[in-house]
């Protein structure tokens, strides 16, 4: 199966701003995040959400965000507010924007109609770049269906568990979002292990949802080393705060990035000399284990190490 060819983006947070709130919008332009997202969905009123809109166009026209990917979280396609969402904020700042976050996908067709929307406005519009998307998993049926979902068009981007919704979703009661109240283990193992499968078979990035107990920094940095050991590339952010422990948490340290590299050059001097193999520290480094090296030389390009 080929891949289709997508941008490739740094997720290892995703910060949060609420489209109605003026004051949060220009607190991130000053900070220095992989990406940010302007809501108009679960951090809007209903009767704020269309003048949440023109806030975030003024935002995403007249405001510098720095490096951070721009992107917006519309009201989910069964809302009467979807439609406009998405018209609205293509329309004031389509060339400043890079992604559309669609809530509450239930199944493929949740997405091939903001896709198809979409290519109406980019055509319409004679937008020189494509807006991707990104998907939010938080029903158990958007779970059962996420391989459809997965697959349903080139302009996906990256999955994202959103554990808030999907706790209601399951039946699952949690005091917090995000945390697992003395569960032994982690509440969330299969729902992030099936999402990141489904992701790395499709081309997608896995991303993991928010940690709603913003005063517990060691039970937030906790849960991002969980969502990381299973292949997943970043977390939400619902705070400032929380922005530097994720973008830490999931990057690799200095020390890994130099140890990555010397193993490449040996296995590809290796290669060159026709083996298929080469001892590096005391250890066999074929293959299969120079893919994994080759993900950390792949991440730490992107980031810039």
């Amino acid at each position: 199966m080929t891949k289709p060819v997508r941008p490739k983006r740094l997720r290892r947070c995703q910060l949060s701003v609420p489209g109605s709130s003026e004051k949060m919008i220009a607190k991130a332009a000053t900070l220095d995040l992989d990406y940010v997202f302007f809501d108009l969905e679960d951090a809007v009123a209903p009767d704020q959400k269309k003048a949440a809109r023109g806030n975030i166009v003024k935002a995403l026209n007249t405001m510098k965000f720095g490096r951070a990917v721009r992107c917006v979280r519309i009201n989910d396609t069964a809302t009467r507010f979807c439609y406009g969402d998405i018209i609205d904020v293509v329309q004031g700042a389509g060339e400043n924007l890079d992604l559309i976050m669609i809530p509450k996908v239930l199944d493929a067709d949740d997405v091939l109609f903001v896709d198809k929307l979409l290519s109406q406005l980019e055509k319409d519009l004679v937008l020189k770049n494509r807006i991707g998307l990104e998907c939010l998993i938080e029903e158990v049926e958007g779970m059962m269906n996420i391989e459809r979902i997965a697959s349903s068009t080139p302009r996906l981007e990256a999955l994202i568990f959103g554990m808030g919704d999907y706790s209601a979703s399951q039946g699952v009661s949690v005091k917090a979002i995000g945390s697992t109240d003395g569960y032994p283990g982690d509440i969330w193992h299969y729902q992030r292990h099936r999402l990141a499968i489904a992701c790395k078979s499709f081309g997608l990035d896995p991303v993991d949802g928010p940690y709603a107990d913003i005063q517990n920094a060691d039970g937030y940095r906790e849960e991002c080393r969980r969502a990381m050991a299973l292949g997943l590339v970043g977390k939400w952010a619902l705070h400032p705060s929380q922005v530097f422990i994720s973008q830490e948490v999931f990057s690799p340290t200095q020390d890994e990035v130099n140890r990555a590299r010397a193993v490449k050059a040996a296995f590809d001097d290796a290669l060159s000399k026709g083996l298929g193999a080469v001892m590096y520290e005391g250890k066999m480094i074929d293959i299969a284990s120079i893919r994994i090296v080759n993900n950390v030389v792949d991440r730490a390009n992107l980031i810039g190490m």
